[in-house]
């Protein structure tokens, strides 16, 4: 290699060599720069503290700072997109009309005619031939006493009667044999008379017999005891064997072509019925099936013991169906002073108030609803209970009353919303 370009090669790496040491002298300068920075905010917040230490502490700090991030993210207010949402409902507008009510009593279904029979004579009964439940007919035996006195009787007095007529016989016949002597003239007066009255005599005892074998023939027939008209047997009240006076009761007998309910009304309530008033029947085993009946009669007084007035009510139609003895409800209509009344749906009880019941009145303007607390009343028929707290006239939810939030939109029935866009116009035009 010639002289020159080694003087060039020579001088090129002097060169690199020399920005070679400027290089990492700018390096080290930049990381002792660094250092000391460290240092000195090492030194001025934390003073002598461990490594370890700092870098709790650090984790700590990073938490205090994050930690507003989240509070102010989570306090997002929800409650505001809940009221965002237009929620469908269903409303309806109280009117201050007369509620009509309902009042159920229960009873027992009975017939309306229900006799008691017995024997018109007394003796002992030898012979029943029902039993209870049993359906029997006018003129069917139902019990038989002992007749062998009866019968001797009416045959003593039958011979008697045929002993008397002889002797009306005998005195007639000779009372027309008198007649002709007198009209002879071969006895007096005095005589025929006598004859005569012995006939009148023996013709009123003939007469007398006769009223008292009718009377032991009916105490014969009367040892038989006869159903009166058709029924059915309800009571037995003496058994086979037992001697019975006249008018002891053994049967008792029910007609089964009108039947009613009787039921026993509180002297508080008695004044809300009318005699001939149309009600409505229900019986347990039949379900909810309605019978069409009538009130029939009041009682004038109280009983006594309970303080109530028995009320009997006459059935107009399934008598066939309807078994005496069977529970049943009569349900009697009552038009009550104006009452204001609300769907049993619209009434809700918050979670935090559970003992105040609510309701949500709807704000017609704004579409928004509030609730506000009512008082509950008694319930009504329809599922309808009377409440007291709200004005005639407004709105309230009757469905989807528990996601509903305060001040929520929500969005009526085109019926209702369509009235209320004609009276908000109508009002508009009225104005001058």
């Amino acid at each position: 290699m010639t002289k020159p370009i080694k003087l060039i090669t020579a001088a090129l790496e002097k060169i690199w060599f020399q920005a070679a040491l400027l290089h990492l002298e700018k390096e080290s300068l930049i990381c002792a720069y660094a250092k000391r920075r460290a240092d000195f905010w090492r030194s001025s917040i934390l003073g002598n503290t461990p490594f370890s230490s700092i870098v709790h502490v650090r984790g700590k700090l990073l938490a205090c700072l994050l930690l507003p991030l989240m509070m102010f993210l989570g306090c997002t207010p929800q409650d505001k997109q809940s009221q965002q949402v237009i929620r469908p409902v269903k409303v309806v507008r109280i009117g201050d009309e007369a509620a009509a009510g309902v009042m159920s009593f229960a009873g027992e279904v009975r017939a309306r005619y229900e006799t008691t029979l017995a024997f018109r004579v007394s003796g002992k009964m030898i012979d029943r031939l029902v039993e209870v439940g049993d359906r029997v007919h006018k003129g069917q035996r139902l019990a038989r006493l002992d007749s062998n006195d009866y019968q001797l009787g009416r045959d003593a007095l039958n011979a008697q009667l045929k002993s008397a007529r002889a002797e009306q016989d005998f005195a007639r016949d000779d009372l027309t044999r008198y007649r002709e002597l007198l009209n002879e003239r071969v006895i007096s007066p005095a005589e025929f008379d006598r004859h005569d009255t012995a006939y009148i005599t023996a013709r009123e005892r003939v007469a007398v017999l006769h009223a008292q074998l009718n009377q032991a023939t009916n105490q014969l027939q009367y040892t038989d005891l006869l159903a009166d008209r058709d029924g059915v047997v309800t009571a037995l009240e003496a058994e086979i064997g037992e001697v019975v006076t006249a008018g002891q009761p053994i049967v008792k007998l029910a007609r089964l072509d009108e039947k009613e309910i009787h039921i026993d009304i509180p002297e508080q309530r008695v004044a809300e019925i009318e005699l001939h008033q149309k009600v409505r029947v229900t019986l347990w085993a039949s379900g909810d099936k309605q019978i069409q009946a009538r009130i029939r009669e009041i009682a004038a007084a109280a009983d006594p013991a309970s303080r109530t007035y028995r009320v009997k009510t006459t059935l107009l139609e399934g008598q066939d169906e309807v078994r005496l003895g069977k529970t049943a409800t009569v349900w009697i209509p009552v038009t009550t002073s104006p009452r204001l009344a609300v769907p049993l749906s619209a009434v809700f009880t918050p979670q935090n108030e559970p003992e105040r019941p609510r309701v949500w009145l709807v704000n017609e303007e704004a579409s928004t609803v509030r609730s506000v607390p009512v008082q509950l009343g008694e319930s009504l028929d329809g599922e309808h209970i009377v409440v007291a707290g709200v004005v005639s006239g407004q709105l309230v939810v009757s469905a989807g009353v528990q996601r509903l939030a305060e001040g929520q939109a929500v969005r009526l029935p085109e019926q209702i919303a369509a009235a209320m866009q004609g009276s908000v116009a109508g009002s508009k035009e009225d104005r001058p």
